[in-house]
């Protein structure tokens, strides 16, 4: 053990007179090596003072030195020789022994056994506590120490437990809770229950055709009107939001940079070269900490493009590359879970590609955390569009963007509702997020899922006062391609939510389960109905026909008309007051297109349900890069594209 505790002590350098120099620090090796500029040192000691982080942590994330170098350097420094795991890998044997969490909370990773005992590598300094820590977790003495990266134990822990990481990210939560899982499309008893409720229709139009049509043209307008009076009302609940917010800016200029926990940032990407530049320098404008933040890029496996460049584009490193394994589902929340396993952030948040997050979005959600009770597991920021004037298309999205995210969710989380998260810039304990179970990997809007699980399992999702800004389609086949996988989602999340209604009721209460299903429900059933009475209305308006009159009785027919006029009204007047409250003035006149915007919907909605039945798990890719905003990376917003 001679060589064990000689490892574990600092280099010393001599003097000409042979005396011992003190041990050399790690700042004065690194300038020693010319690896590290002095005046580079000095402000990352300042920055030091300010943060109590790691000194490497600090030269690392704010790419003043290279990963290798730095650790190679610390290797010296601590007595211990460098180990390239990709040239030396562990003992697939005695790795195997152990679980991928035990190494990633420890930095440990366990090499070979020798006659004297474990030979392992750690990206911590191999003081006396690591290798009691070592001995405990492995169950053996310590007889070497080699020194590696963060980074290699994660690649190395990827390519040795590859089956196990996948696996649990694909279907973890569907062998843990099965019955929350959209891994099943229908059950057994919604087969049958759909089954009956066609030939009780089929049967009832043999049979009594008229009243059978007018019961089902009544139900799907009662329905209809029931999804419009809640959203409207839920959206009056949370035009009163804004100023009830409980973050001021005040609180947010108070933090102190010491104080602020480590912060992961899942990005996933696919097939997005283009912008991936744009979102390194969106990330950068954050005002976090980089030696606090831990940036992990979830990259498809044979995604080669995008890797290069990534590469390319020479990010600090706190950003992380993480090859997904190519498998199907190949959805966003599989890389997500992936992600999710290798995070080591007190808090986590996801982003996608284009986002452009206000700078102290993270501070607010901090915030949010602190003040929230021990249940809260997701604050949800608003989002909106950079491109908004760019053409009809991202201006209907923008107002559509401003009114559910500046109205609605705030509604809804006044009024204790479930809330379907966006599908970007949701912020989670990390801890919670995997208590939860992660994303649902089979639903094509994870993060919709993910709001109702949260709720159903009796944990809070809360919104901040804070705006990520995104890319917003201007192609209308771009624009449906998402669309419909959006309301596939919503779909999925109903019908996994509806196999035991009754078990809803009892977790959430009677009310919250009728809020759901008119949210997550009543969409695509609006977008799916909404076709059909419009051109009910046509006819009888091109013809004066008094054929439909039999199937619109009284009660059936002013219902009908509220949804026609009072319901479109409504559309119109939210997406106006959503213009209003953003500033956005030029853009109120177009909600009067809003009908022209639902059309755009409803055949989006057609093709969500044709792809329920026929490929469920199928995420379409939304192409980013379009936009001819997107390199007015550090303009303005809401000004930029005026």
């Amino acid at each position: 053990m001679e060589a064990l505790t000689a490892s574990t002590g600092p280099v010393q350098a001599e003097s000409e007179e042979g005396k011992p120099h003190p041990p050399m620090r790690l700042g004065e090796a690194l300038v020693a090596r010319g690896l590290l500029r002095p005046e580079d040192l000095d402000w990352a000691l300042r920055i030091q003072a300010q943060t109590r982080e790691r000194l490497g942590q600090i030269l690392l994330s704010r790419g003043l030195v290279r990963r290798y170098d730095l650790y190679q350097t610390l290797a010296d420094l601590w007595g211990v020789p460098f180990v390239d795991l990709l040239q030396e890998p562990p003992d697939p044997e005695l790795l195997h022994r152990f679980r991928p969490e035990e190494i990633l909370e420890s930095w440990i990773l366990p090499l070979r056994e020798t006659p004297e005992g474990l030979e392992i590598a750690t990206a911590r300094r191999p003081d006396a506590a690591l290798l009691e820590e070592a001995a405990r977790r492995f169950g053996g003495p310590v007889a070497r120490v080699r020194a590696t990266t963060e980074w290699d134990i994660r690649r190395t822990l990827l390519r040795f437990f590859r089956t196990d990481v996948l696996a649990s990210a694909t279907y973890g939560l569907y062998y843990r809770r099965p019955e929350e899982s959209a891994h099943t499309v229908f059950t057994r008893s919604q087969f049958f229950a759909f089954a009956l409720a066609l030939m009780g229709t089929l049967l009832g139009l043999a049979l009594a055709p008229r009243l059978t049509l007018v019961l089902l043209n009544g139900l799907v307008n009662f329905f209809f009107m029931a999804s419009v009076v809640f959203k409207f009302v839920v959206s009056m609940v949370g035009a009163r939001y804004e100023r009830e917010t409980p973050i001021l800016e005040e609180e947010v200029a108070a933090l102190k940079d010491e104080e602020l926990p480590r912060y992961t940032i899942l990005v996933p990407v696919y097939r997005e070269a283009s912008v991936i530049g744009s979102l390194l320098a969106n990330l950068k404008r954050l005002d976090y900490p980089p030696e606090k933040l831990e940036i992990l890029l979830l990259i498809e496996e044979d995604d080669r493009e995008t890797l290069e460049a990534a590469k390319a584009a020479r990010p600090p490193g706190n950003v992380c590359f993480i090859l997904i394994p190519d498998q199907i589902p190949k959805t966003k929340p599989k890389a997500c879970n992936v992600g999710l396993f290798f995070a080591s952030g007190d808090y986590l948040v996801i982003y996608d590609a284009e986002d452009r997050p206000d700078p102290d979005q993270l501070k607010k959600a901090v915030l949010a955390f602190r003040k929230g009770g021990p249940r809260l597991i997701c604050v949800q920021a608003a989002l909106n569009y950079f491109n908004a004037r760019e053409n009809f298309l991202t201006r209907m999205f923008t107002l559509e963007y401003s009114y559910w995210f500046d109205y609605m969710l705030p509604g809804l989380y006044r009024l204790g509702m479930p809330i379907p998260l966006g599908g970007t810039s949701n912020h989670f304990p990390t801890e919670r997020l995997r208590e939860l179970g992660g994303w649902d990997p089979f639903n094509v809007t994870e993060d919709a899922d993910l709001g109702i699980r949260a709720i159903v399992e009796g944990f809070e999702v809360g919104v901040i006062p804070s705006t990520t800004y995104e890319e917003a389609n201007t192609r209308v086949g771009n624009w449906i391609r998402q669309r419909s996988r959006w309301i596939k989602g919503y779909m999925q999340t109903a019908l996994v939510h509806a196999r035991n209604p009754w078990r809803l009721i009892r977790r959430i209460g009677l009310r919250r389960t009728l809020g759901f299903f008119l949210l997550v429900a009543g969409t695509p059933l609006t977008f799916l109905s909404a076709p059909w009475m419009w051109l009910m209305f046509a006819w009888w308006a091109i013809t004066r026909t008094h054929a439909l009159d039999p199937f619109f009785p009284p009660p059936v027919l002013y219902v009908s008309l509220f949804n026609l006029l009072i319901g479109n009204a409504i559309g119109i007047y939210l997406n106006m007051l959503a213009g209003f409250k953003r500033g956005y003035y030029d853009l109120i006149p177009w909600a009067l297109l809003n009908p022209i915007y639902w059309v755009l919907h409803s055949i989006a909605a057609y093709k969500a349900l044709w792809q329920l039945f026929t490929r469920p798990f199928y995420w379409e890719k939304t192409t980013h890069g379009l936009s001819r905003w997107l390199g007015d990376i550090h303009g303005n917003p809401e000004e930029g594209n005026a």
